[in-house]
Parts: structure tokens; sequence; C-alpha cells
């Protein structure tokens, strides 16, 4: 186990990673703020989806969820079809254009992390993803805490 003044490093650097993020979201185009983007994505990586089940991923309230798949249903970029395992409930799912879309974003991502990486090497780039792959994973589902169990 890691000595508390560790821990207390690890969650300072992890408070700073919000210029990562600001550097994230200034680069989407206003049309699709991180919201819809994050319901793109993982439209992309999960398939089509019950708006429930696209909250859970989201962790955010099914209003909210509501509100992003609104804005990239009148954009075209997503669509909703009828369950047909139940015709009551609908599907979300991707769009020819959402793809096109997402595209754009993956690109000026990727633009972006090679501008800022560029002097770092494939092996540390890679250690980097497998460590905060891990961090996710250690933490799990972490909407409720433990005090609210």
């Amino acid at each position: 186990m890691a000595a508390p003044s560790q821990y207390t490093e690890l969650a300072r650097q992890l408070s700073a990673i919000g210029s990562v993020r600001r550097g994230l979201a200034r680069l989407l185009p206003v049309e699709c703020p991180s919201g819809p983007a994050a319901v793109l994505s993982l439209l992309n990586r999960h398939g089509e989806m019950r708006l429930s089940r696209l909250a859970e991923l989201l962790a955010v309230d099914m209003s909210v969820t509501s509100r992003h798949v609104a804005h990239v249903v009148e954009r075209g970029w997503i669509e909703r079809a009828p369950d047909p395992g139940d015709k009551r409930s609908r599907l979300l799912r991707l769009t020819p254009a959402g793809v096109a879309m997402l595209d754009g974003l993956t690109g000026r991502t990727a633009d972006m992390f090679a501008r800022h990486l560029h002097d770092w090497s494939d092996a540390e780039v890679e250690e980097l993803i497998t460590m905060l792959a891990r961090l996710r994973d250690s933490f799990g589902d972490c909407r409720m805490l433990p005090d609210e169990a």
C-alpha cells in the first residue's frame, strides 16, 4: 500500500488534470459540447441502447441524459427506433451523420494529444493508458459513495 503522502499527491495531480479536460472541451465544436459528444461515444462503443442504460453509462440523471439526447437527435446524429422487445420503449442508435461527427471529434482529440505528447514514447503513452484504465477500474461504479449505501 502506498504512503498517505502519495495518495495526497495523487489527489493533487488528478485535480490538476482539469486543465487537460478543459483543453479537450475547447477543441469540441460549438454544436457538439462534451455531453452530446459522450452520448455519441457511448453509442459507438456499446451499440444501440435504451435511454435508461445511456443514463447509467453517463452516470448522470435521466433529465440530463434526455437533454443530451434531444440535442443529438435534433442534429440528426442519432435516431430513436422502436425496441423490438418492448414496443413502448425506444432504442437510441447512431446515424451515419453521428458516426461522421464522432470521427471528426476523435480526429481532433488524437491530434491534440499528438501535439502535446510528441516527446513521449509509445511505451510511455501505453503505460499511461494502462494505468488510467486500472485507476478507473479500481473505482468501479463510484456514483454511490460508501456513506450513501
